[in-house]
């Protein structure tokens, strides 16, 4: 009795595990990471270009070099930029088929009027008033007669198309001294590297994208809205508004990218960029964004971006190939990232 008494007291456990905390496994946040609706399919198209990338780069020579890489960027710069005006669209759960023919006109407006003897200066921010007031129209029109997208934005591509015609029916070249400056014109980055100024103006407008959609109430209603607009509405923020400032944002991307690419032909031609509203929707999807919205990063697009371009690169190294397979190639993606996306969202629910 009296050991008993004497005995120390052992502590009480009052709750928690009974041992230490098992960790998750490698392999399974892998899984996890890849399953995931939100981080799955940017995740897949990251190593997608990665492998596709050094594939390039074991099958031909000089493929796997520092400006090989660059030369993505350099060649895609105006896609970009177009990529992340499309980026807001889908996340809200919409659409621009506008943009490739937005583009065009931009190209065309540039060359008339620096044709006739307008400042570059003017020029510039002239074109980019005059695609965003095209953008606040096609949102209006969403808005206030409730029209689809999809119909909304052909209107606004048909539009844009015609005026390109109405404009000038054959290509007008551009000569004037600060578009050629800007269009020749290298950075250079060490060892042989460089860049043009059209990439500084992409990686730009990606990282005001990227901290508009993440670090600002703007975002999160953008987000919201694709995620559900009723819930949105429910939630008092501000929808209508949010629905036609993306399509602002788009038309203002659009006119941009079409300076950019005057920058990379120095010509302005009605009959430009036929088919690139595709692939900046494709780039966009390939890139991870839902095409029902709520789900999607800007940095995917990017990524979306730069697998269409190391493809086109390749068929380029090959030398064999017409530059049609890209389109193939692009289709089959867009189809599996489809059905990758309807399985991960499948799964959520």
């Amino acid at each position: 009795m009296t050991k008993l008494l004497d005995a120390p007291e052992r502590p009480v456990r009052t709750g928690g595990p009974a041992g230490p905390t098992p960790r998750v496994s490698v392999a399974r946040r892998i899984r996890n990471l890849l399953t995931s609706p939100k981080y799955g399919p940017v995740t897949v198209t990251a190593v997608l270009f990665v492998v596709i990338f050094i594939v390039g780069g074991v099958r031909y020579r000089g493929f796997f070099s520092g400006q090989v890489f660059l030369n993505l960027l350099v060649d895609n710069s105006y896609l970009i930029v177009l990529a992340v005006g499309m980026t807001f669209v889908i996340l809200t759960g919409g659409i621009d088929l506008s943009v490739g023919a937005v583009v065009a006109l931009s190209g065309m407006i540039a060359a008339s009027l620096l044709q006739t003897g307008w400042s570059p200066a003017v020029v510039i921010p002239l074109i980019l008033v005059l695609t965003s007031v095209l953008g606040l129209l096609v949102g209006l029109m969403i808005h206030i007669f409730k029209v689809q997208p999809f119909i909304a934005t052909l209107a606004a591509m048909f539009l844009a198309r015609g005026l390109c015609y109405v404009i000038s029916q054959s290509s007008i070249s551009i000569t004037d001294e600060t578009f050629v400056q800007l269009a020749v014109t290298r950075i250079p980055l060490g060892g042989n590297l460089s860049i043009t100024p059209s990439v500084i103006i992409a990686v730009v407008v990606v990282a005001i994208a990227v901290w508009v959609l993440h670090a600002t109430r703007f975002g999160r209603t953008v987000y919201a809205i694709g995620g559900g607009e009723q819930s949105g509405l429910l939630m008092g923020l501000p929808v209508a508004r949010t629905k036609v400032l993306v399509y602002v944002i788009s038309g203002f991307c659009s006119g941009l990218a079409g300076v950019l690419f005057t920058f990379y032909t120095l010509s302005g031609y009605p009959l430009t960029a036929i088919g690139t509203e595709l692939d900046a929707i494709a780039a966009v999807v390939i890139g991870g964004t839902l095409l029902t919205g709520g789900y999607g990063f800007v940095l995917g697009s990017v990524l979306g971006v730069l697998v269409l371009g190391v493809i086109q690169t390749i068929i380029t190294f090959e030398g064999t190939l017409s530059s049609w397979w890209t389109k193939i190639f692009i289709g089959a993606l867009l189809l599996v990232f489809i059905i990758l996306q309807k399985v991960l969202t499948a799964r959520r629910r």
